[in-house]
C-alpha cells in the first residue's frame, strides 16, 4: 500500500517546514487536528483561502479538510494533483 504522503509528494522546489504549517494554522484547527490525531490523521498542507486557512489532513488513503472555524470535514470533494 502507498501511504498517502509518498503517493502525493511535494511537487516545489523547497518544501515548507511542518512547524511552519502548524503555526498557519488558527487556534480551532489546531483542536481539531490534536483530537483526530489519536486516530492516525496526520497534516498535509494549509491552503490560505479567502474564507481563512483550510487544513488538509489524511489518515492513511481517507482525505478530511478543517475549515477555518474548526469545522471537520471527513468526505470533502477535493482533488489532490497525483
Amino acid at each position: 500500500m502507498v501511504h498517502l504522503q509518498e503517493k502525493y509528494q511535494e511537487r516545489r522546489r523547497t518544501a515548507v517546514p511542518n512547524e511552519e504549517v502548524w503555526h498557519s494554522l488558527n487556534a480551532e484547527q489546531k483542536m481539531a487536528l490534536y483530537r483526530l490525531q489519536g486516530y492516525g490523521y496526520r497534516l498535509l498542507f494549509v491552503r490560505q483561502l479567502f474564507a481563512g486557512p483550510l487544513a488538509i489532513i489524511a489518515q492513511f488513503d481517507q482525505l478530511a479538510t478543517i475549515s477555518s472555524d474548526g469545522a471537520v470535514d471527513l468526505s470533502p470533494s477535493i482533488t489532490l494533483r497525483a
